[in-house]
């Protein structure tokens, strides 16, 4: 990305650098959807992509949540049409919930939805974690359903078109009951099922020659001498042609994960960071962009950056300026919302820049916050004679340097915009 807009470029070289995300051309990518936890702004679709499969880039905190406000456990493919599609369970894991759902999106950032598919089995109390299976150009969701008063068992749905509106009746797996998270690769003539064993807590494998089995158990118990306590396998196939588990150490421990040549003998599990139940797809025509570069925010008056300051991983903590020295609490990402406007996200907590409390003031606050989608972490980034003023969404008011200090330190604030060098910033690599 180039990090200082210049007024002269031409309309159309302005339009893709704001996007916040560089286009790119057809390449391997790997793109990971999940969402973050369980309180309500964590129940959204969030996306990010790597080079190799196991070091993520946020691309996209698409806010998105279906039309019941909460998605959960999103499964990731590209459809024939080029587009991305995701089907999720759309209630809270308290809460009961009779369908799934499914979005599509051209780009990952804007996410639409496309359909429901009610779960078809009688009584049903939970729908979960719906994982698309695609073989021979056929569609199918493997979901986990629950009736009331019974254990989850995996279902089979198959797309009747291609627009992925329409679904067919939903068909037992013949795995059996108490499992849930079902996901299934297949390698030559076998399928591979890996599932979470709900009484256990272990992630189990069965191999079957059917999608609808019989199928044989190969690996239960501690097989794999992963332990337990995990949940949502999902599996995604390297560039070398290898196997990549990723599962959920859930409810607090992240996304771990293992390799394998043949899906039978694996290594050990390593750490992949502070996600939730999700799935990688590898993208091998990828051209959807990239995360945007790491900035510094630097103000003109005293020519020092937008810095975090202690605990500076925390809600609430305090925004100011400071010497530039190459912290990541000083580096900065604009993610575009697609309204002309941008969240700042902090690379050192991924939390947003933020005017506390909504408040619509002169000199109310500037922190930092959980990104949730709200107008006062949305900024547009405006020219300004050769700098660029940064305008909160919410109350058309300026981020300024309070009293045009230029010691390190001095805070920073919201105030009405006026011709204050404390008010003109500029983006830096």
């Amino acid at each position: 990305m180039i990090n200082v807009l210049k007024k002269s470029m031409a309309t159309a070289a302005a339009c893709l650098l704001l996007s916040g995300v560089a286009s790119v051309r057809a390449e391997t990518a790997y793109v990971f959807a999940t969402f973050k936890g369980d309180a309500a702004v964590d129940e959204k679709l969030w996306i990010y992509t790597s080079a190799n499969g196991t070091s993520f880039d946020l691309l996209s905190n698409t806010f998105f949540a279906g039309s019941t406000g909460v998605l959960r456990d999103p499964s990731i493919m590209k459809h024939t049409d080029g587009k991305y599609y995701i089907a999720y369970t759309v209630q809270s894991w308290t809460t009961s919930s009779t369908y799934f759902a499914i979005a599509s999106s051209t780009n990952l950032i804007n996410w639409t939805q496309v359909a429901t598919v009610n779960s078809g089995i009688a009584n049903t109390n939970f729908t979960w974690a719906p994982e698309w299976f695609v073989e021979n150009g056929t569609v199918r969701l493997i979901v986990s359903i629950a009736p009331q008063g019974a254990d989850f068992k995996p279902y089979v749905y198959t797309a009747t078109d291609s627009s992925l509106t329409n679904w067919s009746s939903p068909v037992d797996m013949g795995i059996g009951t108490n499992k849930i998270d079902t996901f299934v690769v297949k390698t030559g003539s076998v399928y591979h099922a890996f599932v979470k064993n709900e009484t256990t807590k272990y992630i189990e494998h069965a191999t079957a020659s059917n999608l609808l089995g019989p199928w044989t158990w190969v690996g239960v118990g501690n097989w794999a001498s992963w332990g337990s306590g995990y949940e949502a396998p999902a599996l995604a196939q390297m560039e070398n042609g290898q196997w990549r588990l990723y599962i959920d150490k859930y409810p607090s421990s992240g996304l771990w994960t293992a390799t394998s040549s043949d899906l039978t003998t694996w290594t050990g599990l390593t750490q992949v960071g502070a996600y939730r139940h999700g799935t990688v797809l590898r993208d091998t025509q990828y051209t959807a962009g990239h995360p945007p570069s790491v900035e510094y925010v630097s103000n003109r008056n005293s020519g020092k950056v937008l810095d975090v300051q202690n605990p500076n991983q925390s809600d609430g903590a305090n925004v100011g300026q400071y010497t530039r020295n190459n912290g990541p609490w000083q580096q900065w990402r604009f993610y575009d919302t697609g309204t002309g406007y941008f969240t700042v996200v902090s690379a050192n907590s991924g939390k947003c820049l933020d005017v506390s409390g909504a408040s619509t003031a002169d000199n109310a606050d500037i922190v930092q916050w959980t990104c949730n989608g709200g107008t006062n972490q949305q900024w547009q980034w405006v020219a300004h004679g050769s700098d660029f003023l940064l305008k909160a969404r919410h109350s058309g008011k300026c981020a300024a340097v309070v009293n045009s200090a230029t010691t390190d330190g001095a805070d920073v604030r919201q105030q009405t915009c006026n011709a204050a060098t404390s008010q003109d910033w500029v983006r830096q690599p």
